[in-house]
């Protein structure tokens, strides 16, 4: 089947290149404008005192505080009620209450001057803000282009009075940028497809379908995300999973067309072999990430969901584009994929210029794609440029590196595998340190006014203003009420709160709700103000209520994040179970093998662990931080060490998949437990590293990005992908495998005759290999020592 496949896309390659055209055209355009994204960072937990001390708050209070919410915060030396500054203020507030969906709630009015202006310290009575609650109904899409809208109102209101500054808080209203960073990762796989395949057409060709299968999943996540709840950095995420996946699935591919036209094959059996084996394991592979992605759905809860559903769409497409559209750009390449000339390679370089230049932002260097077209058109006229490169020679098997190097680590496996383990459990053990929850506005660039107007609250008000507490409860009684205010003055007097304000009835004559707002001493994300949130809940709260007092819930958005992380750690192992036994079960019936699938989940699990502990270092315990232009101290959110399994156990697959495939190929043919494993490595070592090495540019490339929950994913993957590709593939997986030698391949005869037999690399149609072996050169088998 995938053999006629691969052929029917050659032969109808304009068929199937004008429907990719049409496809990937008319999705994104339908998603992005047409029908337009709508994205919902909104965490809802289910079952919890969060959600219980929400619904109150929707009965009673109209929502108070459930909702987002943003900030006006403003300083000024005449001090807040100036007469000037209070009318330029109070203009402001009431065009920006006129916005539909926006509510404004002025320090000018009501309770306004004893809560909403500060008090105390230099900025008493210079530092003041307005509170905006937004309508439930707009969506992180809509409030984020209201954002520029009520920035621009904030630049006329300090323009009319001197002296004035004004910020706008909130992270709904930051306002979002695509990313661009990922066009350095695109400018380094040039370079490093050109190096690996020595052709600029054969590198073309995994950007060209890699860029095709994203931008058709782009326009598939705008659509969905109108009816599956995504947040707004969703895209990004899914950017940079899909753009590393899919240039090493076709990069995997090609590299099995050159091998086959390398032996004489024609282009077209060429290109039906190589998606009979290579696109086996891309397909293989492919729905080995989506699935661990779709795994996510586990958690039951839709902001995760739409991380992994918007992830595995990226995934999807590209995998797909893979094994039907580059088999359609081969038939169009044919031999030219063997050839290139001096200009290919000029234009190509000014072309990694130029994404280089937009990646850094240096539009002067954006020269360079313009430079590259000229090239390629008129080079063919310049006699130096229309030159063909002297072609590269191809070392036998048995000379190049990763054999000799696959030999060294097999003389003395027990020492490389202990070397390799101690690294990887060395790097892994800052994980025990580990602390989820959410970071807040405070970790955002300092050059944002969400973030100087967190700051100036917090320094005009205290750490913790900026995540308060809300307490709240029904009331039946007035005895009710009274406890409450008796609970409201324990909470004050609690070590690590700074004040409480209220309580406040929801009515004056007959109340059947009161609410007060709790402040810590201490920041939303401080492991302090978590320990504060336990302690009332456990200790303050049973022993100042008597026992005739109604529930009292503690809500909040930090509140909240608290709550969804506890939610969270409860559901991974469930997450992580199910995607090990998955993963296990599918390697045992590829490989037919009890120990190879075993020894796959613990590798990856610890090169996994690994990558949680450089982050954690950086992230948490701030080594290294500055120059990342990351604030240490904030904790990790509790669903990035989720994907990032996700992701990377699914890519690991491939890695494992590919390599395995090979080794397994030539044990059959050799019966040799020890030249399979170095002729396995040397076969795929260059398509490996090449892959693995794009991987690391693109993710870490997102290292350049402000938002901090896409430096942590793009830290997280690029390491993770780094030890898999090296400390796992290059030294564990041949150490092991040499230790182990043909128990390699051992599996039960009962167990064997349940499993059904999955083929992914289609090796029994295909017995010729790249690089033949002589068999009478074969080394003899080196001893463990």
């Amino acid at each position: 089947m995938f053999d006629r496949l691969g052929k029917w896309c050659y032969t109808n390659r304009r068929s199937v290149l004008l429907a990719w055209i049409a496809i990937a055209v008319f999705t994104f355009a339908f998603g992005s404008t047409i029908i337009g994204a709508s994205f919902d960072g909104q965490q809802q937990i289910p079952d919890s005192e969060t959600k219980r001390g929400g619904e109150v708050l929707d009965e009673h209070f109209g929502g108070l505080g459930t909702g987002a919410r943003g900030s006006l915060v403003f300083q000024t030396d005449a001090g807040y009620d100036d007469p000037e500054v209070q009318a330029a203020m109070e203009v402001l507030f009431a065009e920006v209450g006129e916005i539909d969906g926006l509510t404004v709630t002025s320090p000018y009015e009501g309770l306004g001057p004893a809560t909403q202006v500060a008090t105390e310290g230099e900025f008493a009575g210079r530092v003041a803000y307005a509170s905006i609650d937004i309508d439930s109904e707009l969506d992180e899409t809509e409030t984020s282009e209201l954002g520029g809208e009520l920035r621009t109102l904030v630049a006329d209101a300090e323009a009319a009075v001197p002296g004035l500054r004004v910020e706008l808080g909130g992270a709904a209203f930051g306002e979002f940028e695509p990313p661009e960073t990922e066009l350095i990762g695109l400018a380094f796989a040039v370079v490093v497809l050109i190096i690996s395949f020595g052709s600029v057409l054969a590198m073309g060709l995994p950007i060209g379908v890699a860029l095709t299968g994203l931008i058709t999943g782009f326009g598939l996540i705008f659509l969905i995300s109108n009816v599956v709840q995504m947040p707004s950095f969703a895209p990004t995420i899914a950017a940079m999973v899909g753009l590393g996946v899919g240039i090493d699935y076709a990069l995997f591919i090609v590299t099995r067309f050159r091998e086959a036209t390398a032996r004489g094959s024609s282009n077209l059996e060429a290109v039906g072999e190589a998606i009979d084996t290579a696109g086996r394991a891309v397909l293989f592979a492919g729905m080995t990430v989506v699935l661990s992605l779709l795994g996510m759905l586990l958690m039951g809860l839709p902001f995760v969901a739409g991380l992994g559903i918007a992830a595995s769409l990226t995934v999807l497409t590209t995998m797909i584009a893979s094994l039907t559209l580059l088999p359609a750009l081969l038939g169009y390449a044919g031999d030219r994929v063997e050839v290139t000339r001096w200009r290919g390679l000029v234009a190509a370089g000014l072309f990694s210029v130029a994404l280089l230049g937009a990646g850094l932002g240096v539009q002067a260097l954006l020269i360079g794609a313009p430079l590259a077209l000229v090239v390629l058109l008129l080079g063919r006229f310049v006699p130096p440029l229309a030159a063909q490169v002297p072609p590269r020679r191809e070392k036998p098997l048995r000379e190049t590196f990763a054999y000799r190097w696959s030999r060294v680590i097999q003389r003395s496996p027990w020492v490389w595998a202990l070397v390799s383990g101690g690294l990887l459990l060395i790097m892994a053990a800052p994980v025990l340190s580990l602390r989820l929850g959410f970071s807040d506005e405070g970790n955002l660039s300092e050059e944002t006014t969400t973030r100087q107007a967190y700051d100036l609250l917090a320094e005009a008000f205290g750490p913790g203003f900026n995540g308060p507490f809300i307490m709240v409860t029904e009331l039946e009684n007035p005895e009710q009420a009274a406890n409450f205010a008796e609970l409201a003055e324990a909470v004050g007097a609690t070590d690590g709160v700074a004040r409480v304000i209220g309580p406040f009835p929801n009515d004056l004559q007959s109340p059947t709700a009161a609410v007060a707002q709790v402040f810590p001493t201490t920041a939303p994300q401080d492991q302090e103000t978590v320990e504060l949130l336990e302690t009332l809940r456990s200790e303050v709260v049973p022993g100042a209520i008597s026992d005739n007092s109604a529930e009292v819930n503690f809500t909040g958005f930090t509140a909240a994040g608290v709550d969804f992380t506890d939610y969270l750690q409860t559901r991974v192992p469930l997450f992580i179970g199910v995607v090990l036994a998955l993963s296990f079960v599918l390697l045992m019936m590829v490989f037919r093998s009890l120990l190879v699938p075993l020894k796959a989940v613990i590798m990856n699990m610890l090169s996994i662990a690994a990558a949680y502990g450089v982050v954690t270092v950086i992230f948490q315990w701030g080594w290294g931080a500055s120059l990342f232009g990351i604030d240490p101290g904030a904790p990790v959110e509790p669903f990035v060490p989720m994907m990032i399994f996700a992701i990377v156990f699914g890519l690991s697959m491939d890695y494992e998949v590919f390599l395995l495939s090979r080794v397994r190929e030539e044990y059959s043919r050799t019966g040799d437990a020890v030249a399979s494993v170095a002729d396995g490595l040397a076969a795929t070592a260059r398509v490996i590293t090449a892959a693995a090495a794009i991987m690391v540019v693109v993710f870490g490339s997102f290292l350049l990005e402000d938002d901090r929950i896409v430096k942590l994913f793009g830290t997280g993957l690029a390491v993770a992908v780094l030890l898999d590709a090296t400390l796992v593939r290059m030294v564990l997986v041949p150490s092991t495998m040499e230790l182990l030698g043909a128990r390699n391949w051992w599996l039960p005869r009962w167990l064997d005759r349940l499993l059904p037999n999955l083929d992914v690399e289609g090796g029994a149609n295909h017995t010729n290999h790249t690089n033949p072996v002589d068999q009478s050169q074969l080394e003899p088998a080196v001893p463990a020592n």
